[in-house]
């Protein structure tokens, strides 16, 4: 058994090296290793431990290539676009800061990811902005804002890693996150009307580069097809479930297939088919990065949970009092500040945290739950990716764009109250 310092040694280097600019997965994997030795492994033991971790995630790591076939279709055939434009024409100058925080929102929830809505939603933003005088930061929070929302519904890398974690189906995290997203919208579009005029505004130089795009995009409902088939396929099972249809129950459809088939039909929908090799290209090489951590992150988790930590950390949280269930969003927050990314955050928080969790006698759902919807609070620091290629986006500078980080995380932060009070308060 590794000793709780050590175990904690390991994740602390693991971050500090994060930190540091260090690639994430060799960070997670020399805490990994480094922590098991001073733990009280041999070398033989910690390298046993490392690859058993690492194994323990090829579920997940096949869902996320999966979810990668979607994403790439959504993302190169201008589906996110056609949905984007249309959400907002449909809503008009009246309710703009509605419409851009709510096809955020969509965009992000049929499987594209959030840095590449806001990307997607960047020039559309700003051709706003121009028109109805809202400043450049006040439209970021609301592409941000309804992004987040979108994120904790999607079937995109963290969703998946939420719900394998805690050995749910990916569409049981995604019903049960929809109230605390619906929080967030909300929550993002009261505080972007609050602050709509506050930083700088959008100049004619920001929106010269959005008049050039003459791609042809598909229509509406073309472009709608791929997130239609992906929802009602995953859905079935709940919806038996819900009705009580034992045939609908037995159908138990996963993600590992029904993403990829689901991005297949609404290739063909929009007449795209013969592009759909460079969109599984595009798909997977988006997913690289994450399936690497994920290996890091199981790695790091299990020497973590092969420790005597989860055993201390429930002692010491009965000992102070402290109610169990509070674990679950303190993980998430923690972990995905520390990476400054989502996806991450909830790797690290379910791989080392999951079964402490559950031993407070949490249900899977509701710690899943806590744990995912507190991971958007804070995952937008300057030491991720995310900060920086919204703020290319947007055209702004650090320092503004780091005014943005504190309105992000409350709008985060609805969603991980209401998702504490909801299953982890009330138990519902």
């Amino acid at each position: 058994m590794i000793t709780w310092w050590g175990a904690l040694f390991g994740l602390a280097l693991a971050i500090i090296l994060i930190l540091k600019k260090l690639n994430p997965v060799y960070s997670l994997m020399i805490g990994a290793l480094i922590g098991a030795i001073l733990g009280g492994a041999s070398l033989t033991q910690a390298i046993n431990v490392i690859v058993h971790g690492a194994a323990n995630v090829m579920g997940t790591v096949m869902r996320v290539l999966a979810a990668g076939m979607l994403a790439g279709v959504m993302m190169e055939s201008g589906a996110a676009d056609t949905l984007a434009r249309t959400i907002v024409n449909k809503l008009g100058d009246r309710f703009a800061i509605l419409a851009l925080a709510l096809a955020s929102m969509i965009i992000t929830a049929v499987g594209v990811f959030i840095p590449v809505t806001v990307i997607i939603m960047a020039p559309i933003a700003l051709e706003v902005g121009k028109k109805l005088n809202i400043s450049k930061l006040a439209l970021l929070i609301a592409l941000s804002g309804g992004g987040k929302a979108g994120n904790i519904i999607s079937p995109n890398a963290n969703t998946i890693a939420a719900a394998h974690g805690f050995g749910l189906q990916l569409s049981q995290v995604m019903i049960a996150d929809f109230i605390p997203a619906l929080a967030t919208l909300a929550t993002t579009v009261i505080v972007v009307i609050c602050i709509q005029h506050l930083g700088s505004q959008v100049t004619s130089a920001d929106i010269k580069d959005t008049e050039n795009d003459n791609r042809q995009l598909p229509s509406l409902g073309s472009a709608l097809v791929a997130p239609t088939v992906a929802i009602i396929l995953l859905l079935l099972t709940p919806i038996g479930a819900i009705f009580h249809l034992a045939w609908l129950e037995k159908c138990n459809l996963d993600a590992m297939y029904v993403l990829p088939v689901a991005a297949i039909i609404g290739a063909l929908a929009m007449h795209k088919g013969k592009h759909l090799r460079s969109f599984a290209a595009t798909g997977i090489s988006k997913m690289t990065d994450v399936v690497l951590i994920l290996i890091g992150a199981g790695a790091i988790g299990a020497t973590i949970t092969q420790s005597t930590f989860p055993q201390l950390l429930i002692t010491g949280i009965k000992t102070m009092h402290i109610p169990g269930v509070l674990l679950a969003p303190l993980s998430g927050l923690l972990m995905s500040g520390a990476a400054a990314s989502t996806s991450t955050g909830v790797i690290l928080a379910t791989k080392a945290f999951s079964k402490a969790i559950l031993d407070f006698g949490v249900a899977p759902l509701a710690a899943a739950a806590m744990v995912h919807c507190s991971a958007i609070v804070i995952d937008s620091l300057p030491q991720g990716n995310y900060f920086h290629v919204t703020q290319n986006a947007m055209h702004m500078n650090i320092k503004e764009r780091s005014k943005a980080i504190i309105f992000e995380a409350i709008c985060g932060a609805a969603s991980m109250v209401t998702a504490t009070v909801m299953y982890g308060l009330l138990h519902l």
